[in-house]
């Protein structure tokens, strides 16, 4: 999240009317985040989050809205999106897409422990399962493809020993994408950017996953790994600290079992995962946009990584 563009309390009154929620009665943009520009809305109906999307069109986000409004009548905890009187989730304000959505209750658990773990990895196999009937398709827009987009971008700003890691590894996942087990790996609706500050806590209960401007169709593992990347690592060092990485995967396999074929490509889908977010970190830092309160990310956080998952071998899915 962060603000690209602006808004005030006086350009909300009027283009809240065609919504059921009263009045707005206070605005405050929101910092963290690098994406969109994003705003706690105080209404006459109580609290939520209105959202500007600066990339993605029309076209595009009813994907990211429909498949919301899917998984919370399903059952699934993350925020529903707010039809307008035409019943519409996303309209124009200041001539860009804009939707509002509930306000989860709790706030982010930075220090998870094993429990808070366990509450992710069995929300995130309910999600699975309850998007696997979801009619829409959009692919991850940060997936393969985008991935030959940036690395060439990025490589006449690195060193030689970055630049080595990233064609290094962009050939080992073309090869493990080009793969018969790749190929058969479960697809569906996914995340894609489930780190800790995209997820509500209530002390040990988990109240729900937000921000779902990522998400697209993929394999539910690379939902997984992306997660682990971020939950179960140690933040100085990017090991994986084995106790979460068990809490987390059990609680998950309980809901919904993992492959064998799974099992076997879990150590690349690791390394996958990190990839796309060292190269997205060395994107946005040598290609930023402008945005007021835009706090931009260390990529080398995910180079250490990476690094490490080619190292070190992780936890297996289940025993």
């Amino acid at each position: 999240m962060a603000v690209f563009t602006s808004v005030s309390l006086d350009d909300v009154q009027p283009w809240i009317a065609q919504f059921p929620l009263g009045q707005a009665l206070a605005i405050k943009g929101i910092a963290s985040g690098i994406e969109n520009s994003n705003f706690f809305l105080t209404t006459e109906r109580g609290e939520y989050v209105l959202t500007i999307f600066e990339n993605l069109d029309f076209e595009q986000l009813p994907f990211y809205l429909r498949l919301m409004e899917h998984l919370a009548a399903r059952g699934v905890l993350v925020p529903a999106p707010v039809p307008n009187d035409k019943g519409e989730l996303c309209v124009p304000l200041h001539g860009k897409p804009a939707a509002i959505v509930s306000k989860l209750e709790g706030s982010s658990e930075l220090a998870p422990k094993p429990v808070h773990c366990a509450e992710v990895g069995a929300m995130l196999a309910k999600m699975h399962l309850a998007g696997a009937d979801f009619p829409l398709h959009q692919p991850n827009l940060r997936g393969l493809s985008w991935w030959h987009f940036a690395a060439p971008t990025v490589l006449p700003h690195l060193s030689a020993s970055e630049a080595d890691l990233l064609r290094t590894e962009m050939h080992f996942q073309e090869a493990f994408h080009a793969s018969p087990l790749y190929g058969r790996l479960q697809q569906g609706p996914v995340h894609a950017d489930l780190f800790r500050n995209n997820v509500m806590f209530d002390g040990e209960r988990l109240t729900g996953f937000f921000d779902f401007y990522f998400a697209g169709c993929d394999t539910w593992l690379f939902d997984v790994a992306v997660t682990i990347n971020d939950w179960c690592v140690d933040l100085d060092t990017g090991v994986l600290d084995t106790a979460r990485v068990r809490a987390f995967l059990d609680a998950y396999h309980a809901v919904r079992p993992f492959t064998a074929d799974e099992q076997e490509a879990w150590q690349p889908m690791l390394r996958a995962g990190a990839l796309r977010f060292w190269l997205s970190r060395l994107y946005d830092l040598h290609k930023p946009r402008e945005a007021e309160m835009l706090t931009p990310h260390d990529p080398t956080h995910f180079e250490r990584i990476l690094r490490e998952r080619i190292a070190t071998p992780a936890p297996g899915l289940y025993a």
